[in-house]
């Protein structure tokens, strides 16, 4: 085995780390795996001797180059964040696969992910390493060009944001399951009374249409309000499937069996708080519902 090989091998046994660092980073697991495979390119040209902790050293080239995409997404974006919905990370309802596991580690679920989209690139990049990987922010301040006193602030304050604005789902994924059934089979009979019973009186619904079609994204606050979305399931010849989004009982929906959209739910309480759904048909073409055929 040549040096190039042994280096490939060894980046290898950390990519299943970087991908789960990239996906919160970007929200999208195709840009976190290109990330991760631009991290390698980097990594194969400049070698790595000299370094003693590979992974903290990738860690770093990692971030380092979703920074720069966040900060690019950032001038070009388009569409309001209001009505952005990340790219969900789609399994079966019985269990999420293997190769899943490590990059939905911790509970990376939609609403936060919804949540790190509104923070500063460098906001996002200090909790994101820091928070949830543990990386010190000694090794965080050079990737953000700040002290690591000034990385620590970012922190913070992208801390004060996420705990003010992701609630914190049930951990039963059976009652959860539960719930989303539940409002599943309200929303196909088109009963009013049994899909207030479901939502949290001050429930969000947020649609993401894409670029293409703009007028269908929309942010709809309150139960009663997200009931009349909720009864347009009785009115469409859809078939929604049931998966794990991100982990947590969800909904994947097909018309003539093209994938229409992913639906994400957030149940606290034993109360659906948020609905997440991706119907932007450029974002969905990139994800892989063959599994759930399985």
């Amino acid at each position: 085995m040549d040096e190039r090989d042994r280096l490939a091998e060894r980046f290898e046994e950390h990519r299943p780390h970087l991908t789960a660092v990239a996906y919160r980073m970007l929200g999208s697991l195709s840009e976190a795996e290109d990330a991760v495979q631009e991290t390698w390119l980097r990594t194969e040209r400049s070698g790595v001797d000299g370094v003693e902790n590979l992974g903290g050293w990738l860690t770093t080239v990692a971030g380092r180059i979703c920074l720069d995409q966040l900060r690019t997404r950032r001038t070009l974006r388009e569409d309001p964040l209001e009505t952005h919905v990340p790219e969900p990370v789609v399994s079966r309802a019985d269990g999420i696969d293997p190769e899943q596991e490590a990059v939905l580690a911790d509970s990376v679920g939609l609403a936060l992910l919804v949540v790190l989209d509104t923070l500063a690139p460098a906001e996002r990049l200090a909790f994101v390493l820091h928070d949830m990987f543990a990386v010190p922010f000694d090794e965080i301040a050079p990737i953000v060009e700040r002290t690591p006193a000034s990385a620590r602030q970012l922190a913070s304050r992208a801390r004060r944001r996420v705990q003010g604005a992701a609630p914190a789902p049930d951990t039963d994924l059976a009652r959860q399951r539960k719930v989303v059934d539940a409002f599943l089979a309200a929303s196909r009979q088109g009963d009013f009374d049994a899909l207030l019973a479901v939502l949290d009186p001050d429930v969000v619904l947020r649609a993401d249409s894409g670029e293409a079609m703009p007028s269908l994204s929309k942010l709809v606050r309150g139960a009663r309000s997200v009931v009349a979305q909720a009864l347009t399931f009785s009115k469409a010849a859809l078939l929604a499937r049931p998966a794990l989004v991100n982990g947590a009982p969800g909904l994947v929906t097909f018309r003539e069996g093209e994938l229409l959209s992913v639906m994400a739910f957030t149940v606290v309480g034993g109360k659906v708080v948020e609905i997440n759904i991706l119907a932007d048909p450029a974002r969905l073409k990139r994800l892989d519902v063959s599994r759930l055929d399985g």
